[in-house]
This record gives structure tokens, C-alpha cells and sequence, in this order.
């Protein structure tokens, strides 16, 4: 049940965060993870199927449906762009 609950917050959050049907939002959240990704990636933000996760939250948020199966590789992906910029810092 908790679980579910957390996936069904998972929409509104993003959105917020500037994920929104439009676009991502400028000067968000969103904006900023969207920068992060292209330094990390040399200039661009991967895509979904290659395990964007920047990719993944927008299509989420611009579509409102969060399909778990189909983001957990953006997720797993987007691992190493967490490492690189912690190691960054």
C-alpha cells in the first residue's frame, strides 16, 4: 500500500518540480537536473531508452503516467550520472 501510494505521488511531485506537459519548466528543478545531465553526458540529456532519466521524469510528468517498468532502466541508467557528479564536487 505504501508503495502505491509513493508511485501515485510520483506524478504531482514531478510536475511540480517542473516536469510539466509543456515542456520542462524554466528556472525549476527540473531545469537545473536538465543541466546537470548535459554537462555529465558532454552536451546532451540521454534519451529514455537510453536510460535518461531527465527523459524519463518528463515524460512522466508531461504525460502523467508513470509506467514503473519502463523508467527503472532510466533510473538504473542514471546511476552513473549521480556518481560522476558527486565526484565532481
Amino acid at each position: 500500500m505504501v508503495l502505491l501510494m509513493a508511485l501515485l505521488a510520483t506524478v504531482p511531485i514531478l510536475q511540480m518540480a517542473g516536469f510539466t506537459a509543456t515542456g520542462i519548466a524554466g528556472g525549476s528543478v527540473a531545469a537545473g537536473l536538465m543541466s546537470t545531465a548535459a554537462i555529465a553526458n558532454g552536451g546532451g540529456v540521454a534519451s529514455m531508452a537510453a536510460g535518461g532519466l531527465v527523459a524519463a521524469a518528463q515524460s512522466i510528468g508531461a504525460t502523467g503516467v508513470l509506467a514503473t517498468s519502463t523508467y527503472v532502466g532510466a533510473a538504473v541508467g542514471d546511476a552513473a550520472l549521480a556518481g560522476h557528479v558527486a565526484s565532481n564536487r
